[in-house]
């Protein structure tokens, strides 16, 4: 999700967080996504899925996992371990912090919100927050798409990976005390001009939640989506330092080459609350990416503007709390990735929802490790595809998960 340094000539990853069937709905107008039919998807290349798990564990992940869920079929891999203390083997039954995927419930939340008229996602976000932002013409869509112009405010939290998270590890903030900390800073461009991914966009998200419902967000995931949905192993973990149950320990990498892994398990994610603090398994994750696409968590109409997209970076695309990668293959996928301290996640479902895939390493701040696992995507729903010539790695990602003013070489 956030903060990122050089390692090693690559860009660090952000440090930071079976359905009922039903019609499907026609996308956005400004979907530019291929005509691909579900059953048109090439089959998995799982052989792929294996050795991108592999190279992970090589490039220092101590664990990862994969569940690729399609058709009513299921397939599950996983390898290295989810304590380096006590060498328990990882698996997809592991809970783990799935940061920026957060966002995904947030603005799930907010557009359900909007189907039951509490919400316009035009009106100016002071309409329901009153005084909170410094200009009107910040929206509620300005807010969901990171086209707010509201500075990140863990570009500084985090400017340092291993000081700025155990300055913050035990700490609980406010909604109110991280968007001051971003009004500290100038805005990074006029509303509703460009993309630039920015948390501070899902904490004003989370403010409206609670403001709109009189409810916690904790209330209104569990309400709304976990419990519909029978997601059992997801919750909303803030404030508590703990993950409890069957877990992945979670290993931040720090900036100097060479250094030891940091245990970052234990941490409130206050810093991130409804930007990045829930809880999750591989298969819960599919299961929500399944029926949101769906259709089963909003109306038609809602879900379209959630595909209403605007530029975000190489072969991507942002919605409303909704990231689409355009992949090697011309299919196009939907979901989040996300990176809180000692976790990285992919969560992406075909357009409907027809096959989705979770996966997930128990390392974070490694931008290689981060990009072999967006390569798993193209194992996923791209199946057999070439090999890269020898020689060649594949490009680490500036703008996705990471606040732009950090990222960098």
């Amino acid at each position: 999700m956030v903060s990122a340094t050089a390692r090693r000539g690559t860009v660090v990853g952000a440090v930071l967080l079976s359905l009922l069937a039903v019609p499907a709905h026609a996308a956005a107008p400004s979907d530019s996504t291929p005509a691909t039919g579900e059953a048109a998807l090439p089959k998995p290349d799982l052989d792929g899925l294996r050795a991108d798990l592999r190279t992970a564990r090589r490039q220092g992940a101590p664990g990862a996992a994969v569940r690729i869920d399609a058709q009513g079929s299921t397939f599950r891999t996983a390898t290295g371990v989810a304590d380096r203390a006590t060498g328990r083997a990882l698996g997809n039954a592991d809970r783990f912090r799935i940061g920026s995927v957060t966002k995904i419930f947030t603005a799930t939340v907010l557009l359900q919100l909007a189907d039951e008229k509490k919400l316009r996602l035009d009106a100016p976000v002071n309409r329901y927050l009153p005084g909170l932002l410094p200009d009107d013409r910040i929206t509620v869509r300005h807010v969901l798409s990171h086209r707010s112009g509201l500075y990140d405010y863990t570009n500084d939290m985090f400017a340092r990976t291993v000081p700025g998270f155990e300055a913050v590890r035990d700490k609980v903030f406010t909604y109110r005390q991280l968007v001051d900390r971003s009004l500290r800073r100038p805005r990074t461009s006029s509303p509703g001009a460009v993309y630039s991914y920015s948390n501070t966009n899902f904490v004003v998200a989370g403010m409206l939640v609670e403001k709109l419902t009189g409810h916690s967000v904790r209330t209104e995931y569990q309400d709304r989506i976990i419990e519909p949905l029978k997601l059992s192993d997801t919750f909303y973990a803030h404030p508590s330092t703990r993950i409890p149950g069957r877990h992945a320990r979670g290993y931040l990498t720090p900036d100097q080459a060479g250094a030891p892994l940091v245990d970052a398990t234990r941490q409130t994610a206050s810093w991130a609350q409804s930007a990045g603090a829930i809880v999750s398994t591989t298969r819960d994750l599919n299961t929500f990416l399944r029926a949101l696409l769906g259709g089963r968590l909003t109306s038609a109409a809602q879900l379209a503007q959630m595909r209403r997209w605007v530029p975000a970076g190489a072969n991507q695309a942002y919605g409303l709390g909704l990231r689409r990668r355009d992949l090697s293959c011309g299919v196009s996928v939907y979901g989040h990735t996300g990176a809180v301290q000692g976790y990285y996640t992919y969560a992406f479902a075909s357009k409907n929802g027809g096959r989705s895939l979770a996966a997930f390493v128990n390392t974070s701040n490694n931008g290689t490790v981060h990009a072999t696992m967006l390569g798993a995507l193209d194992s996923a729903f791209c199946g057999k595809r070439a090999k890269a010539p020898r020689g060649r790695t594949a490009l680490v990602e500036r703008h996705e998960d990471i606040a732009p003013g950090i990222a960098r070489n």
